[in-house]
Parts: structure tokens; sequence; C-alpha cells
């Protein structure tokens, strides 16, 4: 071998904290968060074990920013789907619209948060758990404000539209005879007549 050359054993391969993660994003969503090992994680970033050290501190970690980041944009996509509007039926159904088509379009996110949070140490779990709780009360919120139904019914009907969402992750495909912007469309009219409202 030629002075300074490197063998292909050797070479090099360029991972950033981000592939890690989204390496770690796709195993969790295939196999969860218990079988996928930090072995698997690095056979699929092509590098050996210990070096994925260098890009983060252990395996609990990515859990714990996979599953807070979603929660978070999840409840930032909700206020911004509300906010100036004064119709409740239209806040339902944005609300709606964008809870489904995240589902759609971010799978691997929806199945790892929905499947392995009881994996989530504390106190992330706690404030990931608050912070669904309070995405599910607003969504009470709007049906019980809307008042198509009574208020019992109200915390089946958020149940029910917030658990159709959730289930598009598990069957949902972008070569589907639906685009994802579809299906959120028709979710968010299947919401407004599980609260009563058309």
């Amino acid at each position: 071998m030629a002075p300074g050359a490197v063998g292909k054993s050797e070479a090099k391969t360029t991972v950033s904290p981000a592939a890690v993660r989204d390496a770690a994003l796709t195993l969790f969503a295939e196999r969860g968060y218990h079988g996928t090992a930090l072995s698997q994680i690095a056979a699929e970033l092509k590098i050996r074990t210990p070096s994925l050290y260098n890009h983060m501190r252990a395996k609990q970690d990515l859990l714990r920013d996979i599953v807070a980041d979603t929660t978070e944009q999840v409840w930032a996509d909700y206020e911004e789907a509300v906010e100036g509007v004064d119709d409740v039926a239209e806040r339902l159904r944005n609300a709606t619209r964008v809870y489904a088509l995240r589902h759609a379009t971010h799978r691997r996110e929806a199945l790892v948060v929905n499947r392995d949070i009881a994996s989530l140490e504390e106190p992330a779990r706690g404030n990931v758990l608050e912070l669904r709780r309070r995405h599910a009360q607003a969504f009470r919120g709007l049906i019980e404000e809307a008042g198509g139904v009574d208020r019992e019914s109200a915390t089946l009907a958020a149940f029910g539209i917030l658990e159709m969402c959730v289930s598009i992750a598990r069957w949902f495909r972008e070569d589907g005879p639906l685009t994802a912007e579809e299906v959120a469309a028709k979710y968010s009219e299947y919401a407004l007549r599980i609260a009563g409202l058309a």
C-alpha cells in the first residue's frame, strides 16, 4: 500500500449526532426501545459501538430526545392550528387535521412515542405525560365548548378522535390510495361527526 493510503477497513465513516438519532429512531420504530441494542445502531451507521459515545451519552438519552421533541412539536402544532380561529368547530377541524397529518408524515416518531413512553425514565416521562394530558384536555375542551355532545361524552369523543389519529402511523403508506393530506382532511371531518357537529 502506498504511503499515506488508507485501507477500506480503516476508512473513517462520517457520523453526526443527527445521524445517530435518525438510526436509533428507525430501529426503535421497527424493534422497540428494549429490542434495540447500541451495537445495532452502530451497525446501521457502519461504525464500532464505542464510537457512538462520540455523538451521544446513552441510549436512554436518544429515547428521551425523540419522545420529548415529538410531544413538544405535537403541542406546537395544536397551538398553531387553533390560534386566531373563532369558530370552535373549525378549531377542532384544524387541530384534528394537524394531529392526523403528523401521524401520517412522522410515522417512526409516532410509533416510538406511543409504544415506548413507558421506557422513558423520570422526570422526562412525567413531563411528556403532562404535555400529552394538556393536549387531550384541549381537545375535550373544544368538544365541550362546541356543545354537540354532553360533558361525559366529550371525554369519550376526545379519546376517540385522538386514538383514531394515532392509528394512522400503523397503517398509512405513502404509496397508498390517499395522500397524507387527504387522510388528514377526511379525519378532520370524522372528528366533527364524533363530536356531534356534523
